[in-house]
């Protein structure tokens, strides 16, 4: 989303957004008047990019339900009002002898507010440079929606979301065909949870090569190489697991970054997941208990994550994990490439050979199976 804060050197309204890369700063407004109502204006203007992003990371076609009053329902009038945003901030609602308005949506409750701050700054230049400037982060989140994160929607990288465009799919896939171990125009370009879904195809077909090759399982093919964190290493054999089950790509990765995203808005999305991770969590106590009574261990002794992603930046955090997953991959492959039999693997002596062999073999598999992606 789109951060406004204030200069005070310049007495400029200033706006900030991600680009995967760093933070790109434009000018909304110069010559502002000082006053605290423009630092309220700011954190209104903020509050309402992030109300109208959230139509992006959350649409209504991911939900459940789409019933009147239901989620997708409310997804759906939240994006609706962004009609109602321009409107707002030119003519908006203001209450008599503090009279409580109530919204339908959020969109619309923020842009109100919005509204009534510049009212009260009664600066026409500075109200129309808003207006300007609030019309071009609507118009980047409608890109975004259609895919092009270009400009001003380039800060969707940033973002994790509930849905994936096909067209963001084939564009991650295609430079995951040109560089498999990953390139920075996936967390430049791509919306993370469209390039999530493609690193996740470009991993089975290095895990399904790299056990052809090991004669392991796939999943041994990561769990091989040391020094991968417990919830990396948790949702790679996620995604290796649900794939070797014959599922898509999309439906190996989704599940994953919804429940993050759930759990990051404080609910648990779908209790028998839960219930399973508690289930560990008891039967790990007990046998502790029983291997080290000495210790006193109670259920309060033990780390219980609820999600093996960063839910912050789930999208993100798992295209991390399956790039790095692609790498070990490679590595459990370069290894065992010039052990003899008989032997332990040792340390890869030609990995350039080896790379060569590897990605090319990758490829072929990753071309065979491209009907699951797309």
């Amino acid at each position: 989303m789109t951060r406004f804060a204030v200069d005070h050197s310049r007495h400029a309204l200033i706006a900030t957004w991600g680009t995967g890369i760093g933070d790109i700063a434009t000018t909304v407004a110069e010559q502002v008047p000082s006053s605290p109502d423009v630092l309220r204006l700011a954190t209104s203007l903020t509050e309402l990019s992030s109300a109208c992003w959230r139509c992006y990371t959350h649409p209504s076609s991911a939900a459940d339900q789409h019933g009147p009053n239901s989620v997708g329902w409310q997804r759906q009038a939240e994006r609706d009002a962004f009609a109602s945003v321009i409107p707002a901030l030119l003519a908006p609602v203001r209450p008599a002898n503090g009279a409580l308005t109530l919204y339908s949506t959020r969109v619309e409750e923020v842009a109100h507010r919005v509204g009534r701050t510049l009212h009260t700054i009664n600066h026409a230049p500075l109200a129309g440079s808003v207006a300007t400037d609030v019309t071009a982060e609507l118009a980047a989140i409608e890109n975004a929606e259609l895919g092009d994160l270009t400009a001003r929607a380039q800060q969707a990288v940033m973002l994790s979301r509930e849905d994936a465009s096909p067209l963001q799919v084939a564009q991650a896939d295609s430079l995951l065909h040109q560089h498999p171990f990953g390139t920075e125009a996936l967390f430049t370009k791509i919306d993370p949870t469209a390039a999530a879904i493609a690193a996740a195809h470009w991993l089975y077909a290095a895990a399904t090569i790299s056990a052809r090759h090991t004669g392991l399982h796939p999943m041994q093919t990561i769990s091989e190489v040391d020094n991968i964190k417990a919830p990396a290493q948790e949702s790679l054999t996620e995604v290796i697991s649900a794939m070797s089950g014959g599922g898509s790509p999309r439906a190996a990765v989704m599940p994953m970054i919804r429940n993050a995203l759930h759990v990051a808005e404080g609910h648990l999305y779908g209790v028998t997941e839960a219930k399973h991770r508690i289930g560990v969590a008891e039967e790990l106590i007990a046998q502790a208990r029983t291997d080290h009574p000495e210790l006193g261990l109670g259920p309060s002794t033990v780390y219980l994550p609820i999600t093996p992603l960063n839910p912050a930046r789930p999208a993100l955090d798992l295209l991390e994990n399956l790039l790095y997953g692609i790498r070990s991959c490679w590595l459990t492959f370069s290894q065992h490439a010039d052990t003899p039999p008989g032997r332990e693997p040792g340390r890869p002596r030609r990995h350039h050979r080896h790379t060569e062999v590897f990605l090319a073999e990758v490829r072929k598999r990753a071309a065979l199976d491209r009907s699951r992606l797309l």
